[in-house]
């Protein structure tokens, strides 16, 4: 997003610091530039030459970038914001908002004792934490859990589809009902209410991948007088990219929501070069609609353990395991061989667990 850069038509001659010497780069796309920027209070007064203008500090930033925080934009930071006020991973990078809530998982808004029984989250719902995580009925509740410990960096929430699956159904492996689909979307209000940025889904994923298309967009037609957004991890990335692109497109199209596609990518040897397609129908449905994506700077992908991804993958490396925290930072196929069991068995011994898929082409991410 570019940023607004200030009016340099009247430059004050007295600022709160200056940040001098540096190498600017402002957002708007253009080349760097070197400039001084002036801060009065907390906001950009002037970018330019200051040399002659006084401030109460000055900081030599000779030989460094100097750019507005970034956002980012993909982020499971739900938990990370509230434990880890400084957010360090993030803020030592120059972020200072994250969005999160994303591929359809979100800490709020969740009942806590809602599936009583259940050892852990279901699905991705457990790359954000516990059970003990979930104890924010309303994101009401979560908003007054950050406001009473500020994180270093802005969050803007959305809200999760698997999320709110959780709340209202006793299993994934169907659609909602009409009476679930109207409980979800009255919490959905709610939320937005109480300062949601949009709806995500996950519909990769075992808790939304029985969701079809017309409960999405029963629930993204919530969206559009809110203003909010609608993202999606899609349904496929692997051998229908293409169709889910174009579910996709029909969900922006029926619910008037704008749309962002997550983490766009062709998933899969097999599957490399269908970016061409995707972008292409990307580029045709925004000419009529508000829609747009997100990419990955690298090839590879990181979430739960999954079977699905692990047969996409050119290699598969373990990030988390609740049971078996010792083979964290191991290949996957090198557990299996260890252990001598199958695949199966082998995801049911670590899971919950996390893990990174090495299955993008270099060429896909940089087209």
């Amino acid at each position: 997003m570019p940023a607004t850069m200030p009016d340099t038509t009247q430059i004050p001659n007295s600022f709160d610091m200056i940040i001098a010497g540096g190498d600017v780069i402002d957002g708007t796309g253009g080349p760097r530039r070197r400039a001084d920027v002036g801060i009065i209070a907390d906001r950009v007064a002037a970018v330019g030459d200051l040399s002659q203008a006084q401030a109460k500090e000055r900081v030599d930033a000779t030989g460094l970038a100097v750019a507005p925080g970034f956002i980012d934009v993909h982020t499971h930071d739900d938990r990370m914001v509230l434990t880890q006020p400084a957010v360090a991973p993030k803020s030592s990078q120059g972020v200072t908002t994250v969005v999160t809530g994303n591929c359809g998982v979100s800490l709020a808004p969740f009942v806590p004792g809602s599936r009583a029984g259940e050892a852990n989250p279901p699905g991705p719902m457990a790359l954000l934490g516990t059970w003990d995580d979930y104890k924010y009925p309303t994101l009401a509740d979560y908003n007054e859990a950050l406001e009473a410990s500020p994180p270093a960096i802005n969050v803007a929430s959305l809200v999760g589809h698997s999320t709110l699956r959780a709340g209202v159904m006793d299993g994934f492996e169907r659609p909602a009902t009409k009476a679930e689909i109207d409980a979800m979307a009255k919490v959905l209000e709610q939320s937005l209410k109480d300062g949601a940025v949009g709806l995500s889904t996950g519909l990769a994923y075992p808790t939304a991948i029985h969701a079809p298309t017309d409960e999405i967009v029963e629930l993204a037609a919530c969206l559009k007088d809110f203003g909010a957004l609608y993202t999606t991890h899609m349904r496929n990335e692997g051998p229908d990219l293409v169709p889910s692109v174009d579910e996709t497109i029909e969900i922006a199209d029926r619910s008037g929501a704008a749309t962002v596609i997550s983490h766009h990518k062709c998933v899969g040897r097999e599957n490399w070069g269908k970016s061409h397609d995707s972008l292409a129908h990307i580029k045709a449905a925004q000419q009529r609609m508000k829609l747009d994506y997100d990419v990955y700077p690298y090839t590879a992908t990181s979430t739960i353990l999954l079977k699905d991804f692990l047969s996409t993958s050119e290699k598969t490396v373990l990030t988390s395991s609740a049971t078996h925290p010792e083979m964290v930072g191991r290949e996957f196929d090198s557990i299996v061989a260890e252990w001598g069991c199958s695949v199966d068995e082998a995801i049911d011994r670590l899971s919950p667990a996390g893990a990174v898929y090495f299955r993008m082409d270099e060429d896909e991410v940089r087209r």
